[in-house]
């Protein structure tokens, strides 16, 4: 089981991200940190380097990196892009997470409570 599973569209739209960014050739690092109201959050950014212990994964042509922290609490995860009526946007599937907040940017799982903040 991949740590980070991208759909096509993510990757499509991520691809789009690098062009207008002028990012293409980077990583697509996706991470946890502490915070949120349920005690963790998701990041993803674009990086340039590789650090000592990321995992590489490759998915529709991105390089995708995670850390050796986060890489337990993003086992199965799967990211996808949604249009709607609102706009588009990250869709985030983690099988981990035993807790979410309304706003689904913010979780925890079993072995990770994060550091969870006031709504």
């Amino acid at each position: 089981m991949e740590i980070v599973s991208l759909t096509e569209s993510a990757a499509l739209h991520i691809k789009e991200m690098m062009k207008e960014n002028e990012e293409e050739g980077a990583f697509l690092r996706v991470s946890i940190q502490g915070g949120g109201c349920s005690g963790l959050s998701y990041g993803m950014g674009f990086a340039h380097e590789v650090e000592d212990g990321d995992s590489q994964l490759e998915q529709y042509g991105i390089k995708i990196l995670v850390d050796k922290t986060s890489a337990p609490a993003l086992k199965g995860t799967k990211i996808d892009y949604k249009e709607s009526l609102m706009g588009g946007g990250f869709t985030i599937d983690n099988p981990n997470a035993i807790a979410s907040c309304g706003c689904g940017s913010s979780f925890r799982t079993a072995t990770n409570e994060g550091s969870p903040e006031e709504c």
